[in-house]
């Protein structure tokens, strides 16, 4: 198999996979240090200074971690 029949499997099981486990549009604290990769005790910090803001249910929007994501690539 030539790398390129290697990248389109591998693109196709991503979608596969998100398409049967689509992501919450919200997140709570815990989880949101999980996708972020950093302690629960960082995300407290980072909603403390701004940097990740609660939405009115006291939860991370799922476009809110992948914003902060975007930021550090």
């Amino acid at each position: 198999m030539d790398e390129d029949r290697e990248l389109r499997v591998a693109l196709r099981a991503v979608e596969l996979y998100a398409n049967r486990h689509p992501r919450p549009p919200q997140v709570n604290q815990k989880q949101a240090a999980e996708m972020l990769g950093v302690s629960a005790r960082t995300v407290h910090n980072m909603i403390s200074f701004g940097t990740l803001r609660l939405n009115r249910c006291g939860l991370v929007s799922t476009e809110e971690v992948d914003r902060l994501l975007a930021t550090r690539s």
